[in-house]
């Protein structure tokens, strides 16, 4: 063993035998491996995610095998993940009846695990705490100026420094000046020659002139009456003058020293009055919302640890600073112990109650009336402001809820915790009741504001359902692993469509619309009704109005409401359970957006999910199916003029099929004057409603057309015209005015599919031109009557 430490024999054993030794000590520790991993992983299963962790009873096969960092990897089989390379998970089924596309269920342990809690959506006032921080400072309207209201020397200041606190009345300066030695002297001189003249009998209105212009003098320097008094019964002028102060206060500022020479208009002193100052506070804009001019604001300084002031907002100013995004709000706070000095700092709380709508709630002050200039001043009546005589408003209009509301628009809220906020949305997981194992339902909502620890519901929730606020992260990600739509994976994985188009589909017989299996016609027919609110959206969008587009997102959501879902069963049912929710989402956001970048943002989501609806109902070639054959009788005259409107869209759709963008832009003023000549009084009572419905899209589409640059616009704009003048046909009875064929070409505008009207039914593509001039999918008849014909020209039964 004496050989083994000596340095020489080991560096001469391990040049010989170092490989030996090093493949001896890996085998040894790969054996370690293989006995400790038998040791702790030989009794457990494969981990299979969260809705499988504990399971209590499963199937005896995964339904596919997953990675936990990539869902999207699903294997038949175990093995590696081909992204990073980590084992593959199972994925079982818990048997469990779903009713939405997000649920998911989990074993009672499982949930255990996840350390689930929930609690109910309720509607309650919520107080939001707006934390702000400044410092004081004077009140500017309480400010005063000792000034020169006359030129001269400052012979004495009797206020040496600043600091020091004066009443009203107090003399401050001691002022030389010729001036007013000479007007004095004109004053004395003129006051005894008129005492000499009344002893006689002479004529005396000119000394009297003159004395009045002495003492007018005076008086415009400053001087008062007593001082114009004592100067009328001496019998020496006085070259100085004392100024008093005006107000009382404290001298913030003295701007001369003795002997300086001053101007008219000089100032010499600055006094403000400290028993009334302004807080200067800077309030985040996300905190804007629950400001409201006359708050109550408590708040506190670093001089007084512990002792609170109270203040109210009286300006919030309407310019922000870019750089802090900050607004400064002003608050008006009493002072009469003269505690708080200028430019102390001071952090300042405002709680506001919130009512439904991000109101703000104030009960002692809801229904009263309020002057915009002084807050303090609160009446119960209408009037005017006791201080400045300007009208009193209501609180209402000030952004308060009124006092009728307070008791019953309370908001719907949920914790902060339970949303995974998605930007101006969010997914909360709801637990499903009287369900074996626990289940849990995703769903999308839309957020207003936050108000402390809540966030305030827009949509998505009703009250008295249970959302999880703690552990919904650990859910969303099981059903991510899953391929569900998730917070991460807001689509999920592929869905299969309802129905595809393939050899082995029927051709439609006679030019009728194949309808997806197992959606019955009534329902694909109000889902036209949807495309048709989408395509007024689509025009809102464009014309770049946003009270245009908020009233078309309100009328999306009105269709929304009106579609029964009732109608589908099984997979059909839970995918229209999907799409309603998020396109109800589009339009309550889309109702309420205030900027036109906000509407692009909701017009995006709207797309895509039309997009999704249209591929997972396999509705993109049966976009205009007949409505039911009851059609609304019209007048003769209605039917004539409509013919005539009608002439001039077959011409403007000739002119696109032509690729002729002069001759559209032609016709498109004659179809605007069509349009207006047609007289909707005429029309009976639903009639009326829905041409008006129909009038509007179509008057703005025309605009936007006229406007157009490029045949590529018009193109683009001409769907929505004909959609609309496909309901207008399909909905009354406009015996006389035929032939109309409806045509559909499901590749037209970028395969989004289009349809178009025609007077017959030799094809002519108005989306492709010349280019694909006879592609179409379809083409039916939907107006079958034929007008007498005279001399070339249709003409209308009367």
């Amino acid at each position: 063993m004496k050989y083994f430490h000596d340095a020489h024999w080991r560096k001469e054993f391990f040049s010989r035998h170092g490989k030996i030794v090093t493949i001896g000590l890996i085998l040894v520790a790969f054996c370690f491996g293989i006995f400790f991993h038998w040791l702790f992983f030989s009794a457990a299963k494969p981990s299979p995610g969260l809705a499988e962790t504990v399971r209590e009873t499963e199937e005896d096969k995964p339904l596919f095998w997953t990675c936990s960092m990539h869902p999207q990897i699903r294997q038949p089989r175990p093995g590696k993940c081909p992204i990073c390379g980590m084992d593959l998970i199972p994925v079982f089924r818990v048997v469990e009846e779903e009713i939405s596309l997000r649920q998911i269920s989990v074993s009672k342990a499982a949930r255990e695990l996840m350390k689930v809690q929930t609690t109910p959506v309720e509607r309650r006032f919520v107080t939001a705490e707006i934390r702000m921080v400044g410092k004081v400072s004077f009140d500017e309207t309480l400010l005063g100026y000792i000034t020169a209201w006359i030129p001269g020397r400052l012979d004495r200041l009797f206020v040496d420094y600043a600091g020091l606190e004066v009443k009203q009345g107090d003399h401050m300066v001691s002022i030389y000046s010729p001036e007013l030695y000479a007007t004095q002297a004109e004053l004395i001189h003129a006051t005894k020659s008129m005492r000499e003249l009344k002893k006689g009998s002479a004529n005396y209105v000119g000394i009297i002139n003159l004395i009045d212009s002495a003492k007018e003098r005076l008086r415009l320097w400053g001087l008062t009456e007593d001082q114009i008094r004592e100067i009328e019964e001496r019998d020496k002028p006085s070259d100085h003058l004392t100024i008093y102060a005006p107000m009382g206060g404290v001298v913030i500022e003295k701007l001369r020293l003795e002997g300086d020479y001053v101007n008219v208009g000089d100032r010499i002193y600055v006094i403000a009055d400290l028993s009334q100052l302004w807080v200067m506070l800077d309030a985040y804009e996300s905190d804007l919302v629950w400001l409201r001019y006359g708050q109550k604001i408590t708040f506190t300084t670093e001089a007084y640890p512990g002792e609170k002031f109270i203040g109210q907002i009286v300006f919030i100013s309407p310019l922000l600073n870019d750089v802090t995004r900050t607004v400064k709000v002003r608050v008006n706070v009493p002072n009469p112990e003269g505690k708080l000095k200028p430019d102390m700092f001071v952090r300042g709380v405002v709680h506001a109650e919130i009512a439904e709508g991000g109101r703000v709630v104030d009960p002692a002050i809801a229904g009263k009336w309020i002057c915009p200039m002084h807050p303090e001043v609160i009446e119960d009546q209408s009037g005017t402001c006791r201080k400045c005589e300007m009208p009193l408003v209501t609180t209402e209009s000030m952004g308060y809820a009124s006092v009728s509301e307070i008791p019953i628009h309370k908001p719907l809220v949920i914790p902060v915790s339970a949303a995974l906020v998605t930007g101006t949305r969010a997914i909360v997981y709801v637990e499903v009741p009287d369900t074996e194992l626990p289940t849990f339902e995703g769903r999308e909502i839309v957020l207003g504001p936050r108000a402390g620890d809540f966030y305030l519901v827009k949509t998505g929730l009703q009250e008295g359902e249970i959302v999880v606020t703690r552990g919904n992260m650990k859910i969303d990600s099981a059903v991510q692993i899953e391929a569900k739509p998730s917070m991460m994976m807001p689509e999920g994985g592929v869905i299969p469509a309802m129905h595809h188009h393939g050899p082995e589909m029927p051709l439609p017989e006679e030019g009728r619309p194949v309808v997806p299996i197992g959606i019955p016609p009534i329902f694909i027919n109000q889902l036209r009704e949807i495309e048709v609110a989408y395509e007024a959206v689509s025009v809102a969008i464009q014309a770049r109005d946003i009270y245009q587009i908020r009233s078309a997102f309100e009328s999306l959501g009105k269709v929304l409401r009106e579609i029964n879902g009732e109608l589908l069963t099984g997979h059909p049912r839970m995918l229209w359970r999907e799409f309603s929710m998020l396109l109800n989402n589009d339009a309550v956001e889309g109702s309420q957006v205030k900027q036109l970048k906000d509407a692009d943002r909701v017009f995006l989501l709207l797309q895509r999910h039309m997009q999704r609806v249209r591929e997972q109902f396999d509705t993109a070639h049966i976009d205009h199916l007949p409505h039911p054959p009851h059609l609304i009788e019209v007048p003769a005259g209605f039917r004539t003029q409509f013919g005539r409107f009608f002439d001039a869209y077959n011409t403007l759709q000739t002119a696109l099929a032509g690729d002729d963008f002069q001759g559209v832009m032609k016709s498109i003023p004659d179809l605007q004057s069509a349009l207006k000549d047609i007289d909707v009084q005429i029309l009976p009572e639903d009639a009326h409603h829905i041409w008006t419905d129909e009038y509007y899209p179509i008057e703005n589409t025309l605009r936007i057309m006229r406007q157009s640059k490029d045949i590529k616009t018009l193109r683009e704009n001409f769907s929505p015209l004909s959609n609309r003048l496909i309901t207008i046909v399909k909905s009354f009875n406009l015996e006389g005015i035929g032939p109309i064929y409806e045509h559909y070409c499901s590749m037209a505008l970028d395969g989004k599919g289009a349809a178009w009207l025609q007077r017959d039914e030799d094809v002519r593509n108005p989306y492709f031109g010349h280019m694909m001039l006879r592609c179409a999918d379809r083409t039916e008849i939907i107006l079958e009557d034929k007008p007498e014909v005279e001399n070339g020209e249709h003409r209308y039964h009367e």
